[in-house]
């Protein structure tokens, strides 16, 4: 009898391939479908803004780059939305191609939703109906001295004592970035004092009040005798912060923001908390031009004194310093104020950087090449090129001293300077000038 095993195993293995490659396209699908949904939600978190500022009454032209095919839905009839959707008169259709336009009526914050294909919800906006807003645009240098909140311990280590061993008495006790309040109930403004009420003690216990984040403690330690007989806690500590940075805008009302940025310390990286502050005069003494690995600098001397005093300081915070400009200050300032252009102003694009680097007041040519709309990298958000032969002739581009240069666009003042490249000195970030001011 013939054998027919053979031709029974070959009928049987077909349908298990096929059933292997349903499972593998049935898994191939699903493994695209969340790779597609996972690039749309990380491009629209990072094209469409967060938050949109809009001026009340007037209807303001917008388009925002989204690949597919979205809805905006507005939650609030304060805010109206057109274009040519036939849909409900609350929703919108929107690509990529085509502007719209949204026309706030009343003064507030009002809600408005993203959704893709009109189906699935990819984020909220929050959209604020504000004021028209007018503000200077400065781009001059400016001395700035902080006085810190507390005394700063950038740090602990070793000293040697006056038996000759070697001993670190704030190991374990203090860290870098805590800030020294008072000492045995006595508080603190000034590192002199801290110094001098260590000495005092003769090596007796000491309770210092820390300051660590958002929580406030005590700590106590025994000072040691150092090799010169005075008594030590092995900290470094700092009060006080000076540099050089640029204004960036004085509003209407006499306050002032500058840098873009927060002053950090150098040794701890963390924003320095202050009491108070003042802007000096300052006189620009040389530039150091950048190259690729090595940011240019600008260095000056800063004038002490009350007679050289230019504003006070309020603020320092991630977004930059904030303050009260004095008589001296706003006399000197002549340029004009001009509309604070918001995120869906930005676009990339030639535009205007504002500085004094050379001696005087002047606009110099950048391009801008990527806008970031989402609010993750506040101080990041724009990225531009330097592109004015005169300001790369003589500075090679953005240097350090430069941060909080406005930034100025189709022209409204759209935002400042904040960090460079460093291996690319032509090209550097800038802040959205509305994140400034919300600080």
């Amino acid at each position: 009898m013939q054998d027919v095993r053979p031709n029974v195993n070959k009928i049987t293995k077909q349908p298990k391939k096929k059933k292997r490659k349903r499972r593998w396209f049935f898994k191939g699908s699903i493994l695209a479908a969340a790779l597609f949904c996972g690039f749309m939600f990380y491009y629209l978190e990072k094209t469409v803004p967060d938050r949109l500022n809009i001026v009340a009454g007037e209807e303001e032209q917008m388009q925002l780059p989204v690949l597919f095919e979205s809805t905006l839905v507005m939650k609030d009839a304060e805010v109206s939305l057109g274009d040519s959707s036939n849909i409900p008169s609350n929703q919108i259709r929107i690509s990529g191609k085509e502007p719209f336009q949204m026309l706030g009526k009343k003064q507030g914050s009002y809600q408005m939703e993203v959704k893709l294909f009109g189906l699935v919800k990819i984020k909220d906006v929050q959209v604020d109906v504000v004021d028209e807003n007018y503000a200077v645009p400065c781009g001059i240098p400016v001395g700035i001295y902080l006085k810190s909140n507390g005394i700063l311990v950038i740090g602990t280590g070793n000293l040697m004592g006056i038996d000759g061993i070697e001993v670190e008495p704030a190991y374990g006790v203090l860290r870098s970035g805590d800030y020294i309040e008072a000492i045995n109930g006595h508080p603190l403004s000034r590192k002199e004092d801290l110094v001098q009420a260590v000495n005092q003690t003769g090596g007796g216990r000491v309770t210092l009040q820390i300051r660590r984040g958002q929580e406030k403690m005590s700590v106590s330690m025994n000072p040691v005798a150092a090799e010169d007989g005075t008594y030590k806690l092995g900290a470094w500590v700092r009060d006080d912060t000076q540099g050089i940075g640029t204004m960036t805008y004085l509003d209407l009302n006499g306050h002032f923001g500058a840098l873009g940025h927060g002053i950090s310390d150098t040794d701890t990286g963390g924003v320095v908390e202050i009491t108070e502050g003042n802007l000096y005069e300052t006189q620009i003494m040389g530039i150091e031009k950048g190259s690729a690995g090595k940011p240019g600098v600008m260095s000056g001397v800063i004038f002490y004194g009350s007679a050289s005093e230019l504003g006070k300081i309020d603020a320092n915070t991630e977004t930059g310093i904030f303050g009260t400009a004095g008589s001296t200050l706003r006399s000197r300032i002549s340029s004009e104020a001009i509309p604070i252009g918001y995120r869906q102003d930005v676009h990339e694009g030639a535009a205007l950087l504002r500085n004094s680097v050379s001696g005087e007041v002047k606009d110099y040519q950048i391009e801008i090449q990527k806008v970031d709309y989402s609010s993750s990298h506040r101080t990041k958000s724009i990225v531009f090129k330097v592109t004015d032969p005169e300001l790369l002739a003589l500075t090679g581009g953005v240097i350090q001293g430069m941060s909080g240069s406005p930034i100025i666009q189709d022209g409204k003042l759209i935002g400042a300077v904040t960090h460079v490249f460093v291996q690319d000195s032509t090209r550097g970030y800038g802040i959205f000038i509305e994140n400034m001011l919300q600080h």
